[in-house]
């Protein structure tokens, strides 16, 4: 019997371009669903026939009614090795495998200090007036000799501190679980949470959502920075207490904000966030590269082949 097997969350309908799904012909019928996510009714009458399910990171939930729902589902791949959005306990529980795939370490960072350059330098503004006739409307920013701050010193956030060394800045950082050892044997010096909010010129987040980590630069973080301040966000949108953020930058407590994360994805038409001037906002483009896709997709590819001959591999459930 031919398995149904769907790749969904392909919202820039790429996935079929990127690698060869052909070779799974010998185990079943490959589609392609582009579709946002939507209520639990919906996905489980759209996905219900499928039994081999693959998804990109945390773009649609898949919680316990949804799963309860997809009684065919046998196997979920995700792209990387961690999604936020799936229930393992309620797949493991249902006899659902769930399978990762590794990450290209590059995107983010590189996406993170575009981000940066781009804010400091006003470089869209500059852009689009360029291209409606005008020129030079403002003053851009400098990096050399100013402070960039980590929030998580893993190992995306020492690449990002790498790229502002080179750049002339002096790095510190900041998480709970950093320790000065740790921090100086990249060059980095370890602060506390006040003085790395205190001290910044660019704060960039680099935490993986947690609990803990859940709101973590808060309303009084964000008063401890300059007002000359750039926060950049290119981990996780709740990360960062939104409600709290609009203010400051509507009152113009802060310099600006570079975000390519947030709270509730794809970002909803009439959010502060579109028109703001002091924001520049990217669309979660963080991961979404070709070095990236191609290194998820073939992954996926291989997981399913291990899994249809009984021989799962980089499983999470």
């Amino acid at each position: 019997m031919t398995v149904q097997i769907a790749v969904i969350d392909d919202w820039q309908d790429v996935a079929r371009e990127v690698v060869e799904w052909s070779v799974l012909e010998n185990v079943g019928e490959v589609s392609f669903v582009h579709d946002y996510p939507a209520d639990n009714e919906t996905l489980a009458e759209r996905l219900g026939a499928y039994e081999v399910i693959c998804v990109m990171r945390e773009r649609t939930r898949f919680d316990e009614d949804l799963l309860r729902r997809l009684p065919k589902l046998k196997l979920l791949v995700t792209g990387g090795m961690r999604n936020a959005a799936l229930d393992f306990k309620a797949a493991a529980a249902l006899g659902i495998q769930v399978c990762g795939t590794d990450s290209y370490k590059h995107a983010a960072p590189e996406l993170t200090w575009a981000l940066i350059m781009a804010a400091t330098r006003n470089l869209v503004v500059e852009a689009n007036a360029l291209r409606a006739g005008q020129w030079q409307q403002g003053l851009g920013g400098d990096l050399h000799g100013k402070t960039l701050a980590i929030l998580g010193l893993g190992s995306i956030g020492k690449r990002v501190a790498q790229f502002g060394q080179v750049f002339g800045m002096r790095v510190i950082a900041w998480s709970e679980n950093l320790t000065s050892d740790a921090a100086a044997e990249v060059g980095v010096t370890y602060v506390s949470k006040q003085e790395l909010f205190e001290q910044a010129d660019v704060l960039s987040v680099h935490l993986v959502l947690s609990e803990r980590s859940r709101g973590l630069v808060d309303a009084q973080a964000l008063d401890w920075m300059k007002p000359t301040a750039l926060l950049v966000n290119t981990a996780r949108g709740p990360i960062v207490d939104e409600a709290a953020l609009i203010k400051a930058l509507q009152k113009n407590r802060l310099a600006g904000a570079a975000l390519d994360v947030f709270e509730v994805e794809p970002l909803p038409e009439h959010h502060p966030f579109r028109t703001l001037e002091n924001v520049l906002a990217t669309p979660h483009v963080g991961y979404v590269s070709r070095q990236n896709y191609h290194l998820f997709f073939s992954q996926m590819i291989e997981d399913i082949q291990a899994w249809s001959v009984g021989n799962p591999i980089r499983q999470l459930t």
